[in-house]
């Protein structure tokens, strides 16, 4: 690696020495020189010592897109919510599954978008994530046999098409055969005599 590579990484660094260094504060509790400085040491040593790879996004953000997941997240953390703590009261214990889900990307980014956004709803938990493969392991709640297992699989196809039409570039989407964005203008409906 060339003197100028390192340069243009530790430039790029700047925002997650800062970042560290504000959780350094927030963790101590109090705002002192001390702190900060000691924060920004440990962040640098941190950066140093396990710097991160970039991450070659190449997408773009629409905004009625992200719109659209974030809404939909918000109403699947709470109907999730809502009944896993159904299942706490139940007799029986509810049956589980692991499962497999080869994503329609092959990026690390959107994998990993997918990934976080499904953990984070209750009922479901990632595993593993095969990178090579793009494939998620996670392990579901309350799965009733084979359609169960089925209807968890589209659930995370689904949330890994929110993710890529929110966030990915017109050449992803159509890679991950999903072609272009949806329309935006309202779709005006058929009138048969």
């Amino acid at each position: 690696m060339s003197l100028h590579a390192r340069r243009r990484r530790a430039a790029v660094q700047w925002p997650t020495l800062g970042w560290l260094t504000v959780v350094w504060v927030l963790l101590w509790g109090e705002v002192s020189v001390g702190n900060v400085l000691a924060g920004l040491l440990v962040a640098l040593a941190v950066s140093v010592a396990t710097p991160l790879p970039p991450i070659a996004a190449g997408g773009r953000v629409r905004p009625v897109a992200c719109a659209r997941l974030v809404g939909r997240f918000a109403v699947d953390v709470v109907v999730a919510s809502f009944q896993v703590g159904v299942q706490a009261f139940r007799p029986r214990p509810p049956q589980s599954a692991v499962i497999g889900v080869r994503l329609r990307s092959s990026s690390d980014l959107y994998l990993t978008l997918t990934a976080e956004l499904c953990s984070l709803v209750p009922g479901s938990v990632v595993v593993e994530a095969h990178r090579l493969t793009g494939t998620l392991y996670l392990h579901v709640l309350d799965v009733d046999g084979p359609e169960g297992i089925e209807a968890a699989r589209r659930r995370v196809l689904e949330q890994e098409e929110r993710v890529l039409r929110a966030f990915a570039s017109d050449a992803q989407l159509a890679a991950a055969g999903l072609g272009a964005p949806r329309p935006s203008a309202p779709v005006t409906p058929e009138v048969h005599a």
